[in-house]
């Protein structure tokens, strides 16, 4: 046997360790501590001193005994219960099940009473018989997942588990101590807990003190028992989050903070020690969780096929993860990157085995294929999340906006009105008002496209638009790029310090979208109450900090000016655009702007001509005649916001209700 042979065993026999008894095994011991009950049972109801002709009674009273446990454990499935977990449900199940086989030796040794007078068993017998077997089991299942435990701890081999204090002693620290507590092999080790709400104060949860609320964090941290702080707060702000942050790094600067997924998170899941994760820069912007509806959303999406274009993106793969809940017939993955669709399709087979799905490797400019497409798999739904969106490379490449983002999306549309297809949500940016760059523009001629195709469309076909700001964590996005900067020592650039971006997390994207489809009255765009935008500057300057660094001091911050089609500020909507709320309280509703149909199929087709040329020139002159400003007067523009002369005020939204 190899060394290596020899240590794999010795560290198989550390995980199964002597407490993992096999399923015979454990049958086995039920039924001793089930046959010792029984005896015990006559020995207390006599006071230890048989009557002499009773042997025979305490045998046969015994094996009824076991007979009716065994009977009543396999019924309630005790057989396929963990020792090694035992919860208080398990108890509850071991309980019910002694208690109906207590109740049903009462009823047989009644009716031996009438039918075999010559059997007398005394009624206390089997009820003491069942206290004592439930306390048997109860014990041994007990005991064994005791042992487990210290089993664990003691072999994690140079580990030391880290002292946690909680901030948060609320149902979600609950969960989070006892986890910690079941879970020993995590290394964490809760000694205290911080709530601001009085009535908790003095309280103990599952043998952790709630000390007092954030006004005692110095003197907690000063003890010096502390390794790092759990956040256990999923549905804080995070103007909430980030002063908790900043309170910690100036008490200590060396101690690592973690929190626990968002409320939104959590609907999917349960907590655990697991889902703990080190403060990221979404919880510094998380605002008051998006509640969906959920019921509207799934009443549309059950046992219906939803096609998904560029479901392997940051946006579309999250669609689909989404739209898995609600119990689609098929899902339509279309997307042209292979190797994202293949890592798609390896989630959904992990995670949602029972959602069919269709991949679909392809190109939205190629309309005989999309036409092919929709006549075989025939979508009732069609999300269009496909699309060039970085801004700087589609200024230097404006005819692969044409294509991919205007041509592309016309050839849906006209898909979606040919088949009959019933709803069409098209996935739009914040870019798209009073465009200034090319993407931007493109994106807007999309809203144009899905607005004229609203007017086209049969009874009971609905087309919209959906438009939220930056992203992050999606792909090319600024925030990973910050992160990258951090890492390799700085510097961090940005482009101006007064430039501000609305921000928002991949899922609530995802929400956005599913809520406009089910609120979705045919023409509309919608828009998501993203609360205030966030200073780009002050958003690095958090990064810097959750990486434990000093902005300025370890990590430099370098201004590289304004690059071509980009804005100090971006706008939701248009005033023109304004109308007010939807039926949900955290999306809104634009006016969309009417374009004479003729004149918008005429400009298309320009900018497919110039394109096909790769005249840029004529494409951005085709774009400025629907908002977009370029070359020069975009400049001006930079140039106008950059020095205070001129700056669009983003609308409030808040403003809207009214």
């Amino acid at each position: 046997m190899s060394q290596e042979t020899s240590r794999a065993r010795v560290t198989r026999w550390r995980e199964s360790g002597p407490y993992f008894f096999s399923r015979l095994q454990r049958g086995a011991i039920d039924i001793a501590s089930w046959i010792a009950a029984g005896s015990l049972a006559f020995l207390f109801r006599y006071d230890f001193v048989l009557p002499a002709e009773s042997g025979s009674t305490v045998v046969t009273a015994v094996a009824l005994f076991v007979a009716l446990k065994l009977g009543s454990a396999l019924a309630l499935g005790l057989h396929r219960q963990s020792w090694l977990k035992l919860s208080f449900r398990d108890a509850r199940v071991v309980t019910w099940a002694m208690v109906a086989a207590t109740a049903a030796a009462l009823a047989a040794l009644a009716a031996l009473a009438v039918f075999e007078p010559f059997v007398s068993v005394p009624p206390a017998v089997p009820l003491i018989d069942g206290v004592l077997a439930t306390l048997f089991m109860l014990t041994t299942r007990g005991m064994t997942r005791y042992y487990d435990d210290r089993r664990r701890v003691s072999f994690l081999p140079g580990r030391k588990r880290r002292n946690v204090l909680l901030i948060g002693a609320g149902d979600a620290g609950s969960m989070l101590v006892r986890e910690m507590q079941r879970h020993p092999e995590a290394g964490l080790r809760p000694v205290a807990m911080l709530d601001d709400d009085r009535t908790k104060r003095g309280r103990m949860i599952g043998r952790v003190p709630v000390v007092g609320g954030m006004g005692d964090l110095a003197e907690v941290l000063e003890q010096g028992n502390v390794d790092e702080v759990l956040i256990a707060m999923p549905s804080a702000e995070g103007h909430v989050i980030r002063s908790i942050v900043d309170r910690v790094r100036t008490l200590r600067p060396d101690l690592p903070c973690r929190t626990i997924p968002s409320l939104s998170d959590l609907l999917t899941g349960t907590v655990s020690v697991s889902r703990v994760r080190e403060v990221g820069i979404e919880d510094l912007l998380r605002r008051p969780a998006v509640q969906l509806d959920n019921e509207s959303i799934l009443n549309r999406i059950q046992d219906r096929v939803v096609m998904v274009t560029g479901a392997g993106g940051s946006i579309g793969s999250e669609l689909v993860r989404q739209l898995c809940r609600y119990g689609p017939r098929n899902l339509i993955l279309f997307g042209h990157g292979e190797n994202s669709i293949y890592q798609l399709e390896r989630e959904l087979d992990r995670r949602w085995p029972a959602v069919p799905y269709e991949s679909v490797i392809g190109a939205v400019q190629n309309v005989a294929r999309l036409d092919h497409l929709f006549r075989v798999l025939r979508p009732d739904i069609v999300f269009h999340a496909a699309a060039h969106k970085h801004v700087p490379l589609m200024e230097r490449n404006p005819e692969e906006a044409v294509f991919n983002n205007i041509v592309g999306s016309r050839n849906l549309v006209h898909m979606v009105l040919k088949h009959g297809v019933s709803s069409f949500v098209n996935i739009s940016t914040d870019k798209a008002v009073n465009p200034s760059s090319v993407m931007g523009a493109s994106k807007r001629v999309v809203e144009l496209l899905v607005e004229n195709a609203s007017r086209l469309a049969q009874p009971g076909q609905t087309f919209v638009s959906v438009r939220f700001g930056n992203v992050l964590g999606s792909r090319g996005s600024a925030i990973p790029i910050f992160q990258q900067q951090i890492r390799d020592g700085g510097p961090v650039t940005v482009t101006h310090p007064d430039m501000v971006r609305y921000f928002m997390t991949i899922p609530e994207a995802a929400q956005l979208v599913l809520q406009a489809f089910a609120l979705g009255r045919n023409g509309e765009i919608y828009i998501l109450d993203m609360g205030e935008p966030v200073r780009v500057l002050d958003l690095v300057k958090d990064l810097i900090r959750l990486s434990g660094l000093e902005p300025g001091t370890d990590i430099a911050i370098v201004f590289t000016g304004m690059r071509p089609g980009e804005k100090l500020v971006e706008e939701l909507m248009t005033d023109q655009e304004r109308t007010g709320t939807t039926s949900h309280d955290k999306v809104f509703v634009a006016r969309p702007t009417l374009v004479d149909p003729d004149v918008l199929d005429a400009s298309v087709k320009q900018l497919v001509d110039a394109a096909m040329r790769s005249d840029g020139d004529r494409i951005r002159a085709l774009l400025e005649q629907h908002g977009m400003q370029t070359g020069a007067s975009a400049a001006r523009r930079g140039q106008d916001d950059a020095s205070g002369g001129f700056r669009e005020k983003a609308p409030d939204l808040g403003t809207l209700a009214n």
